[in-house]
């Protein structure tokens, strides 16, 4: 089996930079694996970072996508994958050298034509430090501490995500309008994809073994990051399931019970504040803008718009 990595990048040249370092040490094949860098508008110095890795074996391909969007970058990636797996990761992810291997191995066992995706795990890492109030969010996945099959419940990240190229002419590509683009934080495409690989009859695996680290610098840890990505997550969540069998009834029966927890998350954050819980008060206004987030979507989504 041949591996595509693809990376799908926008504006963060220097993490980019890590990641391809952590790509030319891997203990894999050089004939056996190749390495797209998907550029999705960039306008920083990304195709320098990309060119000073020309003499890596495998050199990775430089490809731009200039449809703005996440799932625009990952549909891209399958176009232009000539591997058998395509390892779908995040550009800002530091790995060890059996990074590759480890995510592969899963589909090397004896259930392989059972297996639709690995997930590896995604260690968040913080270089400026990790403010107390937003610890709870940032945790590892720790599914389970061996290689296996996950309860549906379950679904890996799309930082550290392997599907077999196959599938996709079965399931279809991501869904361009649930994850981030420029100028939103949208989320979801990447379990949107896994539910229909599921539906499909396959597993999806998780492999603790394959893990990243996952860098999250001081801007994605502040109060107006950790709101905005509640607003904007909440909203792709509400078009996911616009989209599912009885999803519409379902979000319509959602609309009171968002403004009773937008209220009381309000309260709770009134109150914390007056006895000067700062970190208490900060969780619970971003669960009352995710709120928002979806009293925002759920009708657009109800009467046809985004």
């Amino acid at each position: 089996m041949r591996l595509t990595v693809a990376l799908c990048t926008y504006n963060r040249a220097d993490f980019l930079r890590q990641t391809l370092a952590g790509l030319a040490r891997q203990n894999f094949p050089r004939d056996q694996f190749e390495v797209l860098v998907i550029d999705n508008n960039s306008r920083d110095h990304t195709a320098a970072v990309v060119a000073e890795f020309a003499s890596s074996q495998p050199a990775p391909r430089h490809i731009v996508e200039t449809q703005q969007g996440l799932d625009y970058a990952r549909n891209r990636a399958i176009a232009e994958a000539r591997g058998d797996i395509i390892l779908f990761a995040d550009d800002d992810i530091l790995v060890q050298p059996d990074w590759l291997a480890q995510m592969l191995a899963p589909f090397a066992s004896a259930s392989t034509h059972s297996v639709g995706a690995v997930g590896g795990e995604v260690i968040p890492v913080f270089p400026d430090s990790l403010p107390p109030w937003v610890a709870e969010w940032h945790a590892p996945l720790a599914f389970r501490a061996d290689a296996g099959p996950l309860p549906a419940r379950d679904c890996p990240m799309g930082a550290n995500l392997a599907i077999p190229r196959a599938i996709f002419t079965q399931v279809g590509v991501f869904h361009t309008a649930l994850d981030r683009a420029a100028g939103n934080y949208f989320s979801g495409g990447d379990s949107e994809m896994v539910r229909r690989i599921r539906a499909a009859g396959f597993e999806i695996w998780f492999a603790p073994a394959a893990a990243v680290q996952h860098q999250m610098p001081a801007s994605r840890t502040t109060f107006r990051y950790a709101a905005r990505h509640a607003f904007d997550s909440a909203r792709s969540r509400t078009i996911d399931r616009a989209g599912q069998p009885g999803g519409r009834t379902y979000l319509a029966s959602r609309w009171l019970a968002n403004i009773a927890k937008l209220l009381g998350y309000a309260l709770l954050a009134l109150l914390a504040a007056l006895i000067l819980r700062t970190g208490d008060a900060k969780k619970s206004l971003v669960r009352a803008w995710r709120s928002c987030g979806y009293l925002y979507q759920i009708p657009r989504s109800l009467f046809g718009k985004m």
